[in-house]
Formats: C-alpha cells, sequence, structure tokens
C-alpha cells in the first residue's frame, strides 16, 4: 500500500439516519470529486450526497462538509418513484458515478437479491426464506444529470445550457423489470445464463462506471467467469424530447455492447477510474465474501480496438486497499487532490465502516492513497 492519509466526511446529522438502524455513512458505494467538492451515495438510497472542501483538522486529515442532498427523482423519471411510504421505497443501489463532458453519470447495478435468512426463526423459515429472490427496479438505472455552477460551487440540473449546446438529465430506456441493456444481454452465450442469479450469488452485478468520451465502461462484480471479471463496453444517443438515453451498435454485427474480459485472480469489479487513456480498476471479492482488495491499471483501457481478452500480465497491479472482515468492504474509488491539484491519489469510500472510522453522530473517515 501506498503512502496514505484520512479524510473525513461530514454528513448532515438530520439527513443521516436511513431507518432500520441504517445510516448513510455505512453504507457508501460510490465517490467522485469535482473541484471543491465531493459526491457520494449510499447504496440503499434514491439520493446522491455532495460534500465541500473544508479547512483540515488539527491532525491533518481533509474535511468535506456543509452536507446537501439531491434526490434522483427531482432530475429523473424513476422506474419506481418513492412513495409517501419510506418502508416502500426501491433503493437505486448506485454503484457506479462519474463525471463527464458536463454530466454526472449514474448506474444502479442491475442486480437481483435474495433474502437473507433470520435464523432466529428457525431453520425451516430459514430455508424458505433463502428461496426468496426479488427485484427493486430502480437498479436498472443508467444515467446522467446536468452539472451547474451554482451556491458557490456545482449543483445539478434537470435542464441547461452551456457553451451553446443543451444538456438534460436522462436515463436508458426501461422500466422496473429491465432496461435496454439486460435485454440486449438476454441471449448473451457468457451473461445470459447470470441475469436471473442474484449478485451475492455470482450473479449479474454492476458495480463500476467510467466514462471516456462517447464510451461508457461498466465493470462487473459478477459473473466471475473461471477467474475472469467482464468491464462491458456501450455508447448511447440522447433522445432530448423524452429524455431518454438509447443504446447505440458499439459491438461485433451491430451488438448493442463489447465485452472485454480481465484476468484479475477471482477478483470481481467493484469501481471503475478513468486516467488519461487508462482505467483504473478497483478490484476485490464477488459474491458476498472478505478477502483482497486492490487496484489495477488496465494501460489503453479506455480505447480497446476490439473486444480484449487480458491476461495478468497485461494489467499492472498499483497497490493494495486495507480491508477487514466483516467491515470495511472497498466500494468506491476516484481520483483525488486534496489542493486541486493534478489527481495524483485515489480516495477509497468504504460499506459497512467500522467503528473506528465513525466520529460524532454522522462523520466517517475514507482512506487517500497516493498513486505510484
Amino acid at each position: 500500500m501506498g503512502t496514505s492519509r484520512l479524510a473525513t466526511l461530514e454528513f448532515d446529522p438530520a439527513r443521516h439516519a436511513l431507518g432500520k438502524g441504517k445510516a448513510l455513512r455505512d453504507g457508501l458505494s460510490v465517490a467522485v470529486q469535482i473541484g471543491d467538492t465531493l459526491w457520494v451515495a449510499n447504496d440503499e438510497t434514491l439520493t446522491l450526497e455532495r460534500l465541500t472542501r473544508l479547512p483540515d483538522d488539527d491532525q491533518g486529515a481533509c474535511r468535506y462538509g456543509r452536507h446537501r442532498q439531491f434526490p434522483l427523482n427531482d432530475y429523473l423519471a424513476l422506474p419506481v418513484p418513492p412513495g409517501d411510504d419510506p418502508a416502500d421505497l426501491q433503493e437505486a443501489d448506485i454503484e457506479g458515478l462519474a463525471c463527464a463532458d458536463g454530466y454526472l453519470w449514474l448506474v444502479g447495478s442491475h442486480s437481483l437479491k435474495r433474502k437473507n435468512p433470520k435464523l432466529k426463526d428457525g431453520a425451516d423459515k430459514a430455508r424458505r426464506q433463502l428461496v426468496k429472490v426479488r427485484s427493486d427496479g430502480n437498479r436498472y438505472l443508467l444515467a446522467r444529470v446536468p452539472l451547474v455552477e451554482g451556491d458557490g460551487t456545482c449543483e445539478l440540473a434537470k435542464r441547461t445550457r452551456q457553451n451553446g449546446q443543451e444538456l438534460f438529465a436522462a436515463r436508458l430506456k426501461g422500466d422496473d423489470k429491465g432496461d435496454e441493456l439486460t435485454e440486449a444481454l438476454q441471449n448473451d452465450m457468457h451473461l445470459g445464463p447470470f441475469l436471473g442469479i442474484p449478485g451475492k450469488d455470482n450473479g449479474f452485478d454492476i458495480e463500476g462506471l467510467a466514462v471516456a468520451g462517447e464510451r461508457i465502461f461498466l465493470g462487473l462484480r459478477g459473473p466471475v467467469l473461471h477467474g475472469w471479471a467482464v468491464i462491458l463496453e456501450v455508447a448511447v444517443v440522447a433522445d432530448a424530447t423524452a429524455c431518454i438515453l438509447r443504446l447505440q451498435p458499439i459491438g461485433p454485427q451491430g451488438c448493442l455492447y463489447r465485452k472485454h474480459f480481465l484476468q484479475l485472480g477471482g477478483l470481481g469489479i467493484r469501481d471503475l477510474c478513468v486516467q488519461r487513456a487508462d482505467l483504473l480498476i478497483l478490484a476485490g471479492p464477488t459474491m458476498d465474501l472478505d478477502g483482497p482488495v486492490s487496484v489495477f491499471r488496465w494501460p489503453d483501457g479506455c480505447a480497446p480496438a476490439d473486444e480484449a481478452v487480458v491476461p495478468a500480465d497485461a494489467l499492472q497491479h498499483i497497490l493494495e486497499v486495507p480491508h477487514g472482515e466483516g467491515v470495511d468492504h472497498a466500494e468506491g474509488m476516484a481520483l483525488f487532490s486534496p489542493d486541486g491539484g493534478p489527481q495524483n491519489s485515489l480516495l477509497i469510500v468504504y460499506d459497512t465502516a467500522a467503528d473506528d472510522r465513525k466520529s460524532g453522530k454522522s462523520a466517517v473517515t475514507a482512506d487517500i492513497l497516493e498513486l505510484p
């Protein structure tokens, strides 16, 4: 692991609690730095969280606060809009966040989930609970929302104009049962069989997003196929009238996607970042496991000439990321600069944050790891 320091993320206590004993700081899944702001999300919400740079604390840790929350429903026509009862909220399971060309891009996991059995109810009931598989309709989300300058920082807008060009919020065409991406993958020889398997069972599960020019890269936590992880590459065209995105042919014989297989030693992809022409890959265990977490570099991964099969010796192992047992699961990765200069570090946020990362009523620390 390279040189490290901490960043303290201070959430508004009034917006911190999610109910059922859960809190924003306990399930951070994504992060992206845009100027003096840090955008993050909890994977059990329908909101994005913006934090703004504050002076360092007396221990030299970076600080982010002035928390503001942005409900996705204010900008996008969600597959399942939130109702009056918070218990009925269908989470977006936001697992990827990226900034490109005036837009903040986001992606939901597109995954199914299996009921977690309650052992106190007895073995028979636990077995029945393990049969139950469900989908949250808002997980089928690939979208972009314009970024605008406002209140001394950047915020989201439903529609705006920049440099004579109209920017508007839009999501990939679909509904609460799936979208154009899952439809296109139904008969795929590698991925089609996994669409009906929950993400934590090595089923289909998007957990990384990177945008480079007109290409969108989606990293899959699962499936991992005989030790090989998968990155999907797609391109979209936008319909300003309907505020939707449509997939465009990009692969062989007019296919709407391209598949890239990477030999990551059995690890799945937890996040992606663009660094010049390269793709940085946060890789960790698939399914519901503790285990090693590493960052790899795929040289020229932002512009593959064709569908790629990338062996281990064609990837650069950059650094190891801390991980715990039952806690501190590295989920989000962002190129980072503490002072607005070149982004020569990575900021890592964690799901199930350990107690020693938490402070006060609603603060949590992320790691800043210097890139070699």
